[in-house]
């Protein structure tokens, strides 16, 4: 009964008969059978289409969807959609390879945000032995996040006897114990990436310690080691050292140094405990190769190469020319007597740079861990700086750090706009430029040009187009220190910017819970201190904050146009413009005292009152000022938005004077950046 009743479920019947649903088979082993009396005769399985008799039904067999397939009815509307599949896919393909070639190439991560420098040892001490260590920085990231940071710069903290600081190195691989272990600078690094920030550390390739091994098998002539370093014959009597030239060093006296083991002079650029490596051997080109690969294997996401303009010399050792030619010759002994046009940026030293850069590139292949170049190019000619980033098609740095800002002891309009104008007329097309205030080896920003202005500084930092680069503390208008009760034997001139970090109010301004630190904290931590400014809404760490902010939000900032307006011995105008947005910013800085400034003279068409988008004087925010009188204190600076179509850079008039550095415009439509301007 229950194979009677499977095969009659197969059977369909209608009010007009019946007709066999062949969508069901049971099997076809079981025998067909009869229908009962009572019902009609079963038709045939499979009826023309055309006899008018059978119509599509649910679950049919494919002999028969084949028979209705061919109709037209059928066939068109099964065509049509085939084909509107097709066109639009191929539509969108086109559209997307259209938004791809239209598009700017987006910034990368070391151009969308600021830099933040720290100088290790004075950070934040983790183990109360009064040093700064890598635990310090891990503890205080929550803090870097809150300021915007987007990239920790960490100077040098490498095994070393810490002569001149960062440079003696011993051991390129090995973590000084002052600073941690190599597993808490692997902690530090996990968990700046799982912040979502990067790391950059200090490279000093031009040398070594003398107590490197290295070095110590060089004097010893042992095997491939006997060249890694410069070594020349000289004469050495009585104590008495006649060098092979007269090649001063960096800090004063003879660059070269008998070594009594040797019995021959080894040169140094620097300290006499800072023997130069040879970049000459090929040998010692490839032991730094792998300590750049041994980092990036960490996980570092860049370095910045220091001293780089010294890696070569003259191979015929000729004496350099004397500034004064009148000056007895043995006399000479201050590296400012000399012109260094052997011992600095020789022919080959760019090379080695790009094998540098080559060796980060073997690195960068992965999405988003492209790895960072910068070099330091202090006290070198704007032209020659500018050479560090290479040629159109042959990439060296990223950028050549910017520390122009940081040697102006006196500020005005005219200095900061010379400045600021020296830069990105130089720099090449399609470059990247970058602004920093301060460093290691600079007085700080306050001792320098008075606390009046570290808000208006931080301001230009943040409205210039590029990457800012602040240099721990700044933040906070942090100064030097006073030169007294020093418990290091270094020169003077070289820790005053490199005190505590002033965390808060409590001992040791809350960098150390020991019971001394290797430098005094400044004497106004009682009142500078990130706690403090922190509660204060107008403090110079809150208005930091703000800029910060403001740089991440604002296509005008991160990738506009950039106009000079005027200068003055007060005043430095500019706008940050992009063609579709609608807006610009004014930026209006005052480095003087009182002034009174008419923007309408400066742009045609200005209406007459403006809304203060920011300002370093936290009462005037969301105000509006007259634009033919623009009143400023000393070191006030405001940032005015304008809605307007009528950008400056289209104007003949101050063609000369825009600059941008990642061509880009915006489509308020489509809500996306191209570059069809």
């Amino acid at each position: 009964m229950a194979d009677d009743k499977g095969h009659g479920d197969s059977i369909r019947m209608t009010g007009e008969g019946c007709r066999v649903n062949n969508g069901f088979v049971q099997s076809e082993d079981v025998p067909e059978l009869a229908p009962d009396p009572g019902h009609c005769p079963a038709r045939p399985q499979h009826e023309a289409p055309g006899s008018g008799a059978l119509r599509p039904y649910a679950g049919m067999p494919k002999e028969v969807l084949f028979q209705f397939s061919g109709q037209a009815r059928y066939r068109v509307p099964r065509e049509v959609l085939f084909w509107l599949t097709v066109a639009t896919v191929v539509l969108l393909i086109g559209a997307t390879v259209t938004v791809i070639a239209v598009s700017p190439k987006c910034l990368d991560w070391w151009q969308g945000g600021p830099m933040y420098q720290i100088y290790l040892r004075s950070f934040k001490d983790s183990d109360k032995d009064g040093n700064g260590d890598l635990k310090g920085i891990q503890d205080k990231l929550d803090y870097l996040t809150a300021l915007n940071i987007k990239t920790i710069w960490i100077t040098s903290f490498y095994k070393s006897s810490l002569k001149d600081f960062r440079y003696g190195v011993e051991d390129f691989q090995e973590i000084d114990p002052v600073f941690g272990t190599m597993k808490d600078f692997e902690n530090l690094v996990a968990a700046l990436h799982d912040k979502g920030l990067k790391l950059i550390i200090d490279f000093i390739p031009n040398h070594t310690s003398d107590q490197h091994p290295w070095f110590r098998m060089s004097r010893t002539r042992t095997g491939k080691y006997t060249d890694y370093y410069i070594w020349r014959d000289c004469t050495h009597e009585n104590g008495v050292t006649v060098p092979p030239n007269n090649w001063v060093s960096v800090y004063g006296n003879s660059s070269w140094h008998f070594d009594g083991v040797r019995k021959q002079c080894y040169f140094h650029q620097f300290l006499k405990e800072q023997p130069d490596l040879n970049f000459r051997n090929p040998a010692v080109q490839e032991e730094i190769k792998e300590i750049i690969q041994f980092w990036l294997t960490k996980g570092v996401d860049g370095f910045s190469f220091d001293a780089v303009k010294f890696l070569l010399e003259a191979k015929d050792l000729r004496d350099e020319i004397q500034v004064n030619k009148s000056q007895p010759p043995d006399t000479v002994t201050r590296y400012s007597e000399l012109y260094h046009d052997f011992t600095t940026t020789q022919v080959g030293m760019h090379d080695l740079v790009r094998s540098f850069r080559q060796t980060m590139d073997e690195y960068s292949r992965e999405p988003g861990r492209y790895r960072f170049l910068g070099t330091e190019a202090s006290e070198e000619s704007i032209d020659g700086t500018m050479m560090y980033y290479g040629l159109p098609f042959i990439q060296e740095a990223n950028f050549p750090f910017n520390s122009y800002l940081s040697t102006l002891d006196t500020l005005s309009g005219n200095a900061v706009h010379e400045v600021i104008s020296a830069w990105m007329a130089n720099m090449p097309e399609g470059q990247w430029p970058n602004w920093m205030i301060g460093g290691p080896d600079r007085t700080r920003l306050t001792s320098r040009v008075g606390s009046e202005f570290v808000n208006v500084m931080n301001m230009l930092l943040f409205t210039l187009p590029g990457t800012p680069v602040t240099y721990y503390g700044e933040e906070i208008g942090m100064g030097n220190i006073l030169a007294a009760h020093l418990n290091e034997t270094y020169d003077i001139s070289t820790l005053l910017s490199k005190s505590p970090m002033q965390w808060e109010n409590s001992s040791h301004a809350g960098f150390s819970e020991g019971n001394r630190t290797w430098l005094p904290a400044n004497l106004n931590y009682h009142t500078v201190n990130v706690g403090v400014q922190e509660t204060q809404a107008g403090s110079a760490l809150r208005l930091y904050q703000d800029l910060s902010l403001l740089h991440s939000q604002e296509l005008l900032l991160s990738r506009g146009w950039f106009c000079l307006l005027r200068s003055d011995s007060h005043a430095v105008v500019y706008t940050r413009e992009l063609d579709g947005l609608g807006r610009i910013f004014i930026v209006v800085l005052n480095f003087g005292d009182w002034t009174l400034l008419n923007l309408q003279e400066m742009i045609s068409g200005l209406p007459m009152r403006l809304t203060i988008r920011l300002s370093t004087n936290i009462v005037s925010r969301g105000y509006q000022v007259d634009t033919n009188s623009v009143a400023l204190e000393k070191g006030e600076g405001l940032i005015l938005e304008h809605s307007t179509r009528d950008l400056l850079h289209h104007r003949a008039a101050f063609r000369d004077k825009c600059f941008v550095s990642s061509r880009a415009c915006y489509s308020s439509a489509l809500n996306l950046l191209h570059r069809l301007c």
